[in-house]
């Protein structure tokens, strides 16, 4: 008999022999494989990474071969246990105990060390993510997460002490952190590894139960997530459900304690408006344009250079962080462009298509998208760098314009590819105005050595965070909140920051039995006022004299 076997939603193949998933607790499947086995001709493969009775020639746990009939698809239903399940074991109080949050954190970082070919190996199977990029921007990042988090949990954990007044006089007060509960945390693809763990790491270090929902657009690392979170981590309270929109729509049907959210705008608004029916809190890290402002006084092959890291060797331009557009003045322009061009070749070669250290179009959807934004009226003919495609190998070349029309598509949406346009003004001052006139970006870059435009800048310009003189790098500073502002989102992680996004705060007042006064019981008379007033008004004296019946006055 000839079964079908369904890979990641996305690929479909027929396979004899025997082949079937034997839990549905996530979307992990157990497998177990009858008679005959059978060859995959694609990708990479490490033997660590596939059950040892299964002849592949890829890293076989980033594919995720499952079979999944029909009337096991997760549905509300199934959604619903799910939730149900991890509150019940988040009320044992299980979580809540430094041991449990440490022991996690510490197989997080042994899962890191121990897979990181696998995880690499993913990453380029979904992205053609460069090797050395992959490391830095994902799993270097995520591990320093991890050991501040182990670092620091206790400090995290330990209550506030803080100020009490003379009215709760004797007393004590404490802010005290609790976890929030059972949280879903939903990542995005261009980044899938990095932004599906660093937020399970706040999660849990905050001593939450969480699921994860890592996207299927990136399914090899997916299905890696899915396999190695079932094997280094507590199933009782953190688990991983794979799928599309179907799988997404019923997990946010159910009642959490807290949705964070990675992706667009546009889906934002959808978790956003789920999560307003059950007054769930929610974090959304969304995206935007994110400008460049380069004035002329700067370093131009160091600018040139950081501008490039900021933009095609951060995922090829697909980074919410990435620089999306670039302004600068008119007579300054084509020495920034040259500029450009020179460290572009030096980067990436001659045919920067055929080079390794640029990672290809996510999928075919995302590659007609950015080829239909450089063909558009009126932009086509501002390309004065790159504009090369490889359909086939969805490859887009670095691609430089200047002065595209501002109702451009490129300049009216968040571009999320190797295109950058780049916007000239009469003096860059001019370039506050044209930040301004779109929503807050997620970042704002500033390349000047003019202290006095720096100062302006960072306080004339609202976006989530800034980089003066650099890109992209402030988001690896872990005493740095991550996070939008307005349309770029709600709400910031990293750090502590991201313990305290799973956290509540809560205010606890401690009082004995001793030093009660009537002052505050009825029957409420003009004395008690009087001494209230002085008290409440912090005069000592006045309130010692309104005691004894007398008042400043007489």
């Amino acid at each position: 008999m000839t079964k079908l076997l369904k890979i990641n939603h996305h690929h479909t193949i027929p396979f004899a022999g025997g082949l079937y998933r034997t839990t549905t607790r996530s979307n992990v499947a157990s497998l177990a494989l009858a008679t005959s086995p059978f060859q995959f001709s694609s990708g990479y493969c490490s033997k660590t990474c596939i059950p040892s009775r299964l002849k592949l020639t890829t890293c076989y746990a980033t594919l995720s071969a499952v079979v999944k009939p029909q009337e096991s698809a997760f549905d509300g239903k199934e959604a619903a246990l799910l939730v149900d399940e991890l509150r019940t074991n988040f009320n044992t109080g299980r979580t809540r105990s430094y041991e449990w949050r440490i022991s996690q954190l510490q197989n997080i970082a042994k899962m890191i060390d121990e897979k990181e070919k696998c995880i690499t190996e993913a990453l380029y199977q979904d992205l053609s993510k460069p090797e050395l990029e992959a490391f830095l921007a994902e799993l270097s990042n995520t591990k320093s997460s991890c050991m501040l988090a182990i670092k620091e949990l206790k400090n995290w954990m330990a209550p506030e002490t803080v100020k009490t007044s003379v009215t709760t006089f004797p007393s004590s007060a404490q802010i005290v952190s609790e976890p929030l509960g059972v949280v879903l945390v939903i990542s995005a693809w261009n980044f899938p590894f990095l932004l599906s763990v660093e937020p399970v790491i706040g999660a849990i270090s905050a001593g939450n139960a969480v699921v994860l929902k890592p996207s299927e657009i990136a399914p090899a690392t997916s299905s890696l997530l899915a396999k190695l979170f079932s094997e280094y981590l507590d199933e009782t309270a953190i688990r991983v459900v794979e799928g599309g929109v179907p799988e997404t729509t019923a997990l946010l049907d159910q009642k959490w304690d807290k949705i964070f959210f990675t992706g667009g705008a546009r889906v934002g608004r959808i978790v956003m408006a789920a999560a307003a029916k059950k007054l769930t809190p929610v974090v959304l890290e969304l995206g935007g344009k994110c400008p460049a402002l380069v004035d002329s006084d700067v370093n131009l092959q160091v600018a040139a250079r950081r501008i490039i890291t900021g933009k095609w060797a951060c995922n090829n331009g697909q980074a919410c962080i990435g620089v999306d557009y670039v302004i600068t003045t008119k007579d300054f322009a084509p020495k920034l462009i040259d500029a450009l061009k020179t460290e572009l070749k030096t980067f990436f070669g001659e045919n920067p298509l055929k080079s390794k250290d640029v990672s290809r179009i996510v999928n075919s959807f995302h590659f007609k998208r950015l080829e239909s934004m450089m063909k558009e009226n009126g932009v086509a003919d501002k390309i004065v760098h790159g504009g090369q495609t490889m359909e086939d190998k969805l490859k887009i070349s670095p691609t430089i314009l200047v002065d595209v029309p501002e109702e451009s598509s490129m300049m009216q949406e968040e571009i999320f590819g190797p295109l950058l346009p780049v916007i000239t003004v009469s003096k860059i001052e001019d370039g506050f105005q044209v930040i301004r006139s779109k929503p807050k970006p997620l970042a704002a870059y500033l390349f000047t050595d003019n202290k006095v435009l720096q100062n302006r800048f960072v306080e004339n310009v609202s976006a989530g965070g800034m980089g003066i003189n650099e890109t992209v790098l402030h988001v690896t500073l872990k005493d740095l909140p991550f996070g939008g502002v307005g349309e770029s989102g709600i709400g910031a992680y990293h750090g502590k920051f991201s313990y305290e996004t799973f956290s509540h705060k809560k205010g606890v007042l401690y009082r004995s039995f001793d030093g009660d006064s009537d002052l505050r019981y009825p029957p409420y008379t003009p004395e008690k006022k009087r001494v209230l007033k002085a008290l409440l008004s912090s005069d000592i004296f006045g309130a010692i004299l309104a005691f004894f019946g007398f008042s400043k006055d007489s």
